[in-house]
């Protein structure tokens, strides 16, 4: 029984980046052997166990053979006669393609340290094309390691482009697609796996409501860049650069979807995207199963980040209702976030990502004066029940009126 590190912890020693997770392939040995030894098994497709003290993985070596459509159609084999070499043939690219062994020894057939050296994403075989969340993968490293130079092999990007034709992107299932999603937003330069997809011609595929952005014209005078795919790039590459956290950069992403929709002769105006908008955020995000957290949060930015750009156009009165309308003072946490993601809106352009964003300080401000506003002390000052309410709306709006009025001075 030999054990050997392999895949991203080998790929980011090479490339001096701190290792996350540790990755193992045990090549010789039987689920029997393993079990004996105090291992924990757990893999349901195929033999992984977990270390009985370090808890980490390892897998037995493994082929596999497609035998169906889509992530889920393959069979695999795992035995004590299956190699070391086998087992690295099967994965996706070259630079995860790598093990060391016990002593430390690279073992690298299939040229991962080579790519390495030449900043290059390439698939290890054909065989790539059986798995069609390999297209998405090869787009979020293209997103990981966008810093450091690296580009996609030609044949690689081409081959993704067949697979696309071939219908397999198609065959994606929501939650591998939210899941590589989800990392690539969290990756240094996001913008760079949307770059990569259109590329292939999968973004039409999995995100049409994205792709659709390109080539929708904006107003100049508000948008230098003009394109609305351009500009939602920068927004969602600002808040990455924030390292804002996940459901920022997902409303980030999301909160133009209507200017696809507006209708030719509208345009470069978009009256009212912001409520076509949220019909399209709201199917994505029931498409794609998106976690709850991300999803009401890209609903609101949907629907009022235009009216938060422009606060210092309202009044107290109008403000109270904004706070009320995203339920700001039952959920502040989530408006401070809601707050992050307008802000990425507002420098996500030409020209404007060191402007100020005055309406992120403004809205606080209201919300803390608002809040402030014992709602208990006036209810029992009221003799009649139905007038409650507006007596703390109006003792809101004095409060916010208050709070503003000393800001601007």
């Amino acid at each position: 029984m030999n054990i050997f590190s392999v895949g991203g912890a080998v790929r980011d020693e090479l490339l001096g980046l701190p290792v996350a997770d540790r990755d193992y392939v045990v090549v010789g040995a039987t689920p029997d052997e393993l079990i004996a030894q105090g291992y924990k098994p757990v893999g349901r497709d195929f033999p992984v166990f977990l270390h009985p003290r370090t808890h980490e993985e390892y897998a037995l070596a493994r082929t596999e053979r497609k035998t169906a459509r889509g992530y889920h159609g393959f069979a695999f084999h795992a035995a004590p006669d299956v190699t070391l070499e086998q087992d690295l043939a099967r994965r996706d690219l070259t630079i995860n393609a790598m093990a060391r062994d016990a002593s430390g020894k690279l073992i690298d057939p299939y040229g991962g340290e080579r790519d390495l050296k030449a900043r290059v994403v390439r698939h290890v075989s054909p065989a790539f094309a059986e798995d069609p969340v390999r297209i998405l993968r090869v787009a979020r490293f293209a997103a990981r390691y966008e810093e450091l130079g690296f580009t996609i092999a030609p044949e690689t990007l081409e081959l993704m482009r067949s697979m696309v034709r071939a219908g397999e992107a198609d065959a994606l299932v929501a939650e591998r697609v939210w899941q590589e999603l989800a990392k690539g937003l969290m990756e240094q330069k996001p913008s760079r796996m949307f770059e990569a997809l259109r590329a292939c011609g999968a973004l039409a595929r999995v995100l049409p409501e994205i792709d659709a952005l390109w080539g929708v014209p904006q107003r100049p005078e508000h948008h230098p860049e003009i394109d609305t795919g351009v500009h939602v790039m920068m927004v969602v590459d600002y808040a990455a650069s924030q390292n804002h956290p996940l459901d920022v950069r997902f409303a980030a992403l999301t909160h133009d979807l209507g200017k696809a929709a507006t209708p030719k002769e509208e345009l470069p105006r978009h009256h009212g995207h912001e409520e076509r908008s949220v019909g399209l955020v709201k199917a994505l995000c029931e498409r794609l199963r998106v976690p709850t957290e991300c999803r009401d949060l890209a609903l609101v930015m949907a629907r009022e980040h235009g009216n938060i750009h422009r606060t210092a156009e309202l009044r107290a009165n109008t403000i109270v209702k904004l706070l009320q309308s995203v339920d700001a003072f039952r959920k502040p946490e989530r408006f401070a976030r809601l707050l992050l993601a307008c802000e990425s809106d507002k420098r996500g352009r030409l020209g404007g990502i060191d402007r100020p964003y005055p309406p992120a300080a403004r809205m606080a401000a209201a919300l803390q004066a608002a809040a402030s506003v014992d709602a208990g002390v006036i209810a029992k000052q009221v003799v009649e029940p139905e007038a409650i309410k507006e007596k703390i709306y109006q003792a809101r709006v004095a409060a916010v009126k208050t709070a503003l009025r000393e800001q601007d001075e």
